[in-house]
């Protein structure tokens, strides 16, 4: 992307604000410092209110006259992995980076507030939010589910919700829509494995729990994929594996955690009931008892086809609109904001001169000519809904990303 649409300080500013985060990540309900860095900066913007869902904050900005309204999102945790980059702003919290781009979302929703506050809408409210915790370990709670919660949201409705992902499969100056399915449902599970400890020269008197689960996991894999049609976007997965005291005994425990991504509401009721059942029959063949929970249960995230069509009519000449007609099996607790009203969620392409590492990665990086794309874009969405240019309708959307 060689045209710059942001002036060239407003580039600075936000490659600067964009570093300071990345090199300072904090995880899920800890990222004090960086909402005091946003709340600094955003104080002479708007109504900035902090302690949102714990370490969250918003900012409110109005426009001359009552209007339509808008829920601008930005998530704020890093990701519980290595930095692995050699850059001047790689992070310096070991352990912890942001492998996942939520400091360019963070970056990019100022930058859209900033815009807002300069050349106030003639018309309606924006309220941007940065939301904490959206990545979730098993078991743990969601940001945007505390964000709901919380008094400065409870109860409220919005025109339109907006949020953008970075995507390092798109190219930088890119941003990808999604015609209705923008990401997966989540189900987390745990199986835990009950077994009998013993010593290892006497394994007759114990009951395995790590040989159970070990064959755990190759008939898990093997049934959803029975399980699943050819047409069916499924992702099945199990990360952590744990059990056992020693060597020298008989496990009496195991457990592991996994996920199931899916899109379509029948096939995941059905792979659920699949895998809890294979689960329990082998624990029962041989004869090892079994705990097994779902968590984290997330609903895809839902773009609304207005809000598709309007992104395929406003956004073209300001940036490469890409139809992305197979969604993702990534997963997004953005999915619970659709709750406050119709929302989009965009992809943001990242991949240039730098990027391309998947997210979740160490190597995890941007082209920052991405930050201008963001702003641009949802400055001019946010904009358009304020100026009443949201038209009802599927319609529309079949005629946009069909043209």
């Amino acid at each position: 992307m060689d045209q710059v649409t942001l002036a060239h300080d407003e580039v600075d500013e936000l490659v600067r604000l964009r570093r300071q985060l990345h090199q300072h990540p904090e995880l899920r309900f800890t990222e004090h410092e960086t909402a005091a860095t946003l709340a600094a900066m955003l104080q002479p913007l708007g109504r900035v209110r902090t302690g949102i869902a714990g370490t969250g904050l918003l900012v409110e900005l109005d426009g001359a006259a009552p209007g339509p309204t808008v829920l601008l999102r930005a998530d704020m945790d890093a990701y519980p992995v290595q930095d692995a980059k050699s850059e001047p702003y790689a992070s310096g919290n070991a352990g912890v980076c942001h492998a996942c781009g939520h400091d360019v979302h963070m970056t990019v929703a100022y930058g859209v507030a900033a815009r807002l506050a300069a050349a106030p809408p003639a018309r309606g409210s924006v309220t941007v939010l940065f939301q904490p915790a959206e990545e979730i370990p098993f078991g743990a709670a969601s940001g945007a589910a505390a964000a709901l919660a919380d008094e400065a949201l409870c109860g409220r409705r919005f025109d339109a919700v907006l949020g953008l992902h970075c995507w390092p499969d798109l190219p930088v100056g890119t941003l990808g829509v999604d015609r209705a399915t923008a990401m997966a449902a989540k189900d987390a599970f745990r199986i835990e494995v009950l077994g009998r400890a013993a010593h290892a020269a006497t394994p007759a008197l114990g009951r395995d729990a790590i040989l159970g689960l070990s064959g755990m996991v190759n008939l898990l894999h093997a049934a959803v994929a029975r399980s699943r049609n050819a047409d069916e976007l499924v992702a099945f997965n199990i990360g952590t594996i744990a059990g056992g005291a020693s060597q020298s005994q008989v496990a009496g425990y195991a457990e592991a955690t996994g996920t199931l991504r899916t899109h379509d509401e029948g096939t995941r009721e059905r792979l659920k009931t699949v895998i809890e059942r294979v689960a329990r029959q082998q624990a029962a063949a041989l004869d090892l008892g079994i705990r097994f929970t779902w968590a984290n249960e997330m609903p895809p995230v839902r773009n609304a086809a207005e809000l598709v069509a309007l992104a395929h009519a406003e956004l073209p000449g300001l940036v490469d609109v890409v139809d992305l007609a197979v969604p993702p099996l990534t997963t997004d607790d953005f999915a619970l904001l659709g709750a406050l009203g119709p929302s989009l969620y965009v992809k943001l392409g990242v991949t240039g001169d730098r990027g391309g590492a998947p997210l979740h990665s160490g190597a995890f990086d941007v082209d920052e000519r991405c930050l201008d794309a963001g702003v641009t874009a949802l400055d001019r969405l946010t904009r358009a809904v304020l100026d009443g240019r949201l038209a009802a309708g599927p319609e529309s959307t079949v005629a946009a990303v069909s043209a």
